[in-house]
């Protein structure tokens, strides 16, 4: 989001009820009565819409990966509670260290501000005299993003209040949750407006940061496969392949060089795009990941150490998969010396290092590495997964997982699998092709393996790992069940 991000920067966010200045007129407030007037007022909606996804992919998302099999936190400042599965309703501990930009505290409050700024686009910006085609993107752009916000907190939360207008009144903001399949639905009805209303990817004049009509059809496959329609996921999927405007890299590594993001959006199809150099508009993701004491030259100018691979994930990759390149048990520090895995963390002495998010001329801890959302790969493996719970272990199905794995230097997927063992190896094609990406808790999630799975990803720093059937989804904020009448906390964790 490199351009919207820096105009976000640069200016005071003019929306709703916040105060600021528009023209040489000072207004003590700008209501939505007299602010969604010009085209210029529509552009600005349209940026505060997408500003929440700065609170999002701070640390908020990444954190789920910190109760996956694949990633653990040093045990500091409350992050280990998504380790061991200890957070209560209240997330006291994130709380209680000042930590709730990274946890679902983040995620609840984020979506649901973005989607009360798409509601307002959404209501407003039909009216307003301007050139249609600009103003069909820009409703498509809202669309996108509800839909996207909506799916954040299903996803995470499970039943949720769907939103659709912007709240008038204090009684708008009270209101019921919605059964996931009413959520589901919603969140496709949204994706098809902005399917129709999105322009395709241009690589002539590409607007990064914002959505093309095939990342809507990438998230509306992705949201198809978790809602179990099959069928869509695999047509979405196949869409978006077809449609020839995006493509694997040919080196898997090329996806997070810092200094390739431009190539590499032939493979994003979409991804939350940091700033270095605008406060506010980048990430902490890459400063987690890096060596602690910023000791690393290459992977940053400012790290912690606070976040490695489990060294059983590490050797759960055939040596000859180039993706394992992405990780290391060893660093080059800043006198020029390797330092050995044993001395990485002082927590234990096979931590593994995750290099996908290195920027070596990072702004301080201002890092401009993007972080992806979605990308190829991730479509390619939905249509596999979506085509093998269809119609089996296919000859296409075959195909779709088989570039994934021969981009990564593997050979093809052994053949004759049934179609649950196909889907089994697809749910582990993802482990290696998206750790640390924020996608691993949710399929583990999504399939119920974290109950069989995490129990096992142990180590001297976790020895005991114990998740329960309720940590299936977040429970939801007790501030926003306290707050409101209407909602009802999560079965689960009632």
């Amino acid at each position: 989001m490199k351009n919207i991000q820096t105009i976000l920067g640069m200016m005071g966010l003019c929306l709703g009820l916040f105060s600021c200045e528009l023209q040489e007129d000072v207004y003590s407030s700008i209501t939505t009565d007299n602010f969604f007037q010009t085209a210029g007022d529509a552009e600005t909606a349209l940026i505060g819409a997408y500003d929440p996804m700065a609170g999002l992919y701070n640390a908020a998302v990444h954190a789920t990966d910190f109760g996956t099999d694949q990633i653990y936190p040093r045990p500091v400042v409350a992050r280990d509670t998504y380790t061991l599965f200890t957070y209560d309703q209240n997330y006291s501990s994130q709380k209680s260290f000042g930590r709730t930009f990274e946890s679902p505290l983040q995620t609840w409050s984020s979506c649901y501000e973005g989607i009360e700024r798409a509601n307002w686009i959404l209501e407003k910006v039909p009216g307003i005299a301007m050139d249609e085609g600009r103003k069909a993107t820009i409703l498509g752009e809202a669309y996108f993003l509800r839909g996207f916000y909506l799916w954040m907190l299903t996803k995470n939360f499970g039943e949720v209040v769907i939103k659709t207008s912007p709240s008038k009144s204090e009684s708008d903001a009270y209101n019921p949750k919605s059964t996931t399949e009413e959520v589901y639905a919603q969140i496709f009805q949204d994706l098809d407006m902005a399917i129709a209303n999105l322009p395709a990817y241009s690589t002539q004049s590409p607007e990064f940061g914002r959505p093309s009509k095939e990342a809507a059809m990438a998230l509306s496959a992705k949201a198809s496969l978790y809602s179990g329609n099959y069928q869509q996921a695999l047509n979405m999927a196949e869409g978006v392949i077809n449609s020839g405007y995006y493509r694997l890299l040919d080196d898997i590594i090329d996806v997070f060089d810092v200094s390739k993001e431009t190539e590499a959006r032939a493979e994003n199809i979409w991804a939350y795009e940091s700033v270095s150099t605008v406060p506010g508009r980048g990430t902490q993701v890459p400063s987690l990941y890096g060596p602690a004491s910023s000791a690393g030259m290459e992977y940053g100018n400012s790290s912690y150490g606070s976040a490695f691979a489990y060294q059983s994930f590490y050797d759960s990759f055939d040596p000859s998969d180039k993706r394992r390149n992405l990780l290391a048990t060893s660093f080059i520090n800043r006198k020029g010396e390797v330092v050995p895995q044993e001395l990485i963390t002082p927590v234990t002495t096979d931590g593994v290092l995750v290099g996908k998010f290195k920027d070596p001329n990072s702004n301080g801890n201002g890092y401009a590495i993007n972080l992806p959302i979605i990308r190829m790969a991730d479509v390619y493996l939905i249509a596999a997964e979506a085509e093998a719970y269809l119609n089996g272990a296919s000859s296409k199905a075959y195909g779709y997982i088989n570039a994934v794995r021969n981009r990564a230097g593997l050979e093809d997927l052994i053949g004759g699998l049934g179609a649950e063992e196909f889907v089994d190896s697809v749910i582990q094609e993802r482990s290696w092709e998206f750790f640390g990406e924020a996608d691993r808790w949710y399929d583990l999630a999504r399939t119920g393996k974290f109950l069989e799975l995490i129990p096992q990803a142990v180590n001297s720093v976790y020895p005991v790992r114990n998740p329960q059937p309720k940590n299936r989804y977040f429970p939801i904020p007790l501030d926003e069940v306290n707050a409101n009448p209407q909602l009802e906390q999560n079965p689960d964790w009632q």
